[in-house]
């Protein structure tokens, strides 16, 4: 099965509501889609989310990067050989986190399919399905209850509070939904690098105070202060999750031995891909450190290896795979099942996914 044709196209699909953080508002998931065919006929799909914010690629980047870089360097490549492959595109271009997942995936895709089996058993195939949470974007206190209560009464019993603006009115906006939504929710909350270090520690002290019982905060200061997250994580009970610090698995070994975090955040646009992926998922299990699967905001082609990945490893404890749900309509055809919080994975040969509606090559 050797790779023939790499082409690329995109997509366009409206949330349901708008999309807001401390770093960005935005109202429609638009993609970068690869479509890698093969001398037998079989197509893999793989997918690549621009955020610029966070991982520093660009639509134009990402489509310069599989176009200048990694189509001269895997077309002729046979799946058969996977390391070769996904060696061969980590080395050809540096960073580039986005392009690289998309044809990442896309290739685990097709080697599910020389097979004749899902990817999540070939990882690991630990389990078939997993629950999600969702997220509620930071808003006024009195929004953000009623976002909550919405989120509730669609079937969710985990939300991800969005927070990191202002840190007075973020101890109100946690205040607001607890008070409306009550104990039984499990409420995490993502700053999105949104505090310094010590008023993370003001704040989360003050939520600890108010007994607001938040399972973990996610990524509460910039990226690349390793030793700010660490202060924040020795000086408050609620766990530390580290996102936005950890792209490579030499970034989680990192964390890891400074013991900077209590848990990691996997997202496939930052780690390149599944096979970057599994490293960090083999650290942390030596570790003993559990890790989150997240997404950024994604169609179902992403999140689709995603889960996979997340059903096949143990390590992989908590879920915040709700891009698609967030989505006001579902392109693909094929793949994972989403039944709002709940997750399921088919039989079918690789990811599963047979089409995608609205694509556009380009």
């Amino acid at each position: 099965m050797k790779i023939t044709e790499i082409n690329i196209g995109k997509i366009s699909v409206p949330l349901r509501t708008p999309f807001k953080t401390a770093l960005r508002t935005v109202n429609s998931v638009e993609d970068i889609i690869v479509e890698i065919k093969t001398d037998t006929g079989n197509i893999g799909y793989g997918e690549a989310a621009p955020t610029g914010v966070i991982t520093g690629d660009t639509t134009k980047a990402i489509i310069g990067a599989i176009e200048d870089h990694i189509k001269k360097t895997i077309i002729g490549m046979d799946i058969e050989n996977l390391e070769e492959i996904l060696i061969s595109l980590n080395t050809c271009v540096l960073k580039n986190t986005s392009a690289k997942a998309a044809v990442d995936i896309a290739i685990y895709d097709l080697y599910g399919q020389l097979y004749n089996a899902p990817v999540y058993k070939l990882l690991g195939g630990y389990r078939k399905e997993i629950t999600t949470d969702i997220t509620i974007s930071v808003n006024e206190p009195e929004e953000m209850a009623k976002d909550s209560l919405d989120a509730i009464n669609r079937g969710y019993d985990t939300l991800k509070i969005k927070v990191g603006k202002d840190s007075y009115k973020d101890l109100e906006r946690i205040k607001a939904i607890r008070k409306a939504v009550g104990y039984d929710i499990n409420l995490r909350i993502d700053a999105n690098q949104g505090w310094k270090p010590k008023e993370a520690v003001k704040i989360l002290r003050s939520m600890e105070d108010e007994g607001l019982n938040i399972e973990f905060v996610e990524q509460p200061v910039i990226a690349h202060d390793i030793e700010g997250l660490k202060f924040v994580t020795d000086n408050i009970s609620i766990p530390v999750l580290a996102d936005e610090s950890i792209f490579s698995p030499r970034d989680a070994l990192n964390i890891l031995q400074n013991r900077a975090a209590d848990f990691i955040n996997i997202k496939l646009m930052k780690t390149g891909g599944i096979y970057n992926a599994l490293k960090i998922c083999s650290l942390a299990q030596i570790y003993g450190v559990e890790c989150m699967i997240g997404c950024m905001l994604e169609a179902k082609v992403s999140v689709n290896a995603a889960v996979h990945l997340a059903c096949a490893k143990s390590i992989i404890t908590k879920i915040d795979l709700d891009g698609p749900v967030l989505c006001s309509k579902d392109p693909v055809n094929g793949g994972v099942i989403f039944d709002n919080r709940n997750i399921s994975v088919s039989n079918e040969p690789g990811f599963g996914v047979k089409s995608i509606d609205g694509l556009i090559y380009i």
